[in-house]
């Protein structure tokens, strides 16, 4: 077999044994289960997740994966424990810990301190006989006919399922909660995710400048304000400051089509004014009035209050400089 077919094949086989373990995890999905995530949602201190070697590993992924989602946990190596870590432990913490075979030397010290310690424990393994199965107080186990591993050896199914009973623990607790993305938005202040849970129109448009003409302003006034307000348009407003239509570099080339040239000193904004334009509220999501812009094939909103009162613009590379886009 060529090389390139030995890499294909082994890539598939992989993806298929743990695509096949992740549907079997459809029935660790049981009361067992229900009865770890409500301890858990019921535990009035941390998730403490423990383990050894890969599955070490998994477990500070899914402790990652917990704080985010608004359920305290921290990651303790089993090896450390023992060596002094367990002094991270408080009295109402719950501890998960997570092992493929059950029966690692480690854990078979570690349990008994944890259980002298009086917590609880959650054991997630795909032996239902082993030592830690045996000694849990809820056990989550998942069948896992062999590892992807042509040698039935290195942690690569297993692993898998570990992580997604993880992932499957923290989303029905923040089911529970009732999780939002404002509460999510709380947990991720920086970076792309961040700015689009938490940044604001609001924030955006007071960088600009606030181009703004009346329905009789001359076409040529109305092409100084689109030109100096560096925005490609301008708002049409009456004498109370309420958006009448909005202007846009569309509405400028439609008009030197449309129009002879010699007709254009007596135009006025209201002859090219597109009426009812789209427009945002301050206090929506910049990521809000991406998708706005995207679905109305527009690159600018005009910024109104619950009155219609023009508080100014915000452009799509308002929204591009962020790092929303």
């Amino acid at each position: 077999m060529m090389t390139e077919d030995l890499i294909r094949q082994a890539a598939l086989d992989t993806v298929r044994i743990e695509y096949e373990t992740i549907l079997l995890l459809e029935k660790a999905i049981n009361s067992d289960f229900i009865s770890a995530v409500k301890a858990i949602y019921n535990c009035k201190g941390r998730v403490v997740f423990t383990g050894i070697g890969k599955s070490a590993l998994i477990a500070q992924k899914i402790v990652a994966t917990f704080n985010s989602t608004g359920s305290p946990a921290l990651f303790m190596h089993a090896a450390d424990a023992i060596h002094g870590d367990l002094g991270m432990m408080q009295e109402d913490d719950i501890v998960v810990m997570l092992s493929k075979s059950g029966n690692t030397q480690e854990l078979k010290v570690l349990v008994p301190l944890i259980k002298n310690f009086g917590n609880p424990i959650i054991a997630i393994t795909s032996s239902k006989d082993s030592f830690l199965a045996q000694q849990a107080d809820y056990k989550i186990i998942f069948d896992l006919p062999r590892e992807a591993c042509p040698n039935n050896l290195a942690p690569t199914a297993s692993t898998t399922a570990q992580l997604v009973i993880g992932d499957a623990m923290a989303v029905a607790l923040l089911t529970l909660k009732g999780f939002s993305p404002q509460d999510f938005a709380r947990f991720h202040p920086g970076g792309t995710l961040g700015k689009k849970l938490y940044l604001r129109v609001d924030d955006l448009y007071k960088q600009n400048e606030k181009p703004a003409v009346s329905p009789e302003t001359p076409i040529k006034d109305v092409l100084i304000t689109v030109s100096s307000g560096r925005l490609g348009a301008t708002a049409v407003t009456d004498p109370d400051n309420k958006v009448l239509g909005i202007i846009t570099d569309g509405d400028i080339r439609r008009m030197l089509q449309k129009f002879p040239l010699s007709s254009l000193e007596s135009l006025k904004a209201k002859d090219i004014m597109t009426t009812n334009p789209k427009t945002i509220m301050p206090d929506e999501l910049a990521v809000k009035a991406l998708e706005k812009m995207r679905n109305n094939k527009i690159t600018q909103l005009i910024v109104v209050d619950k009155d219609n009162h023009y508080l100014g613009m915000v452009h799509m590379h308002d929204i591009i400089r962020e790092g929303i886009v």
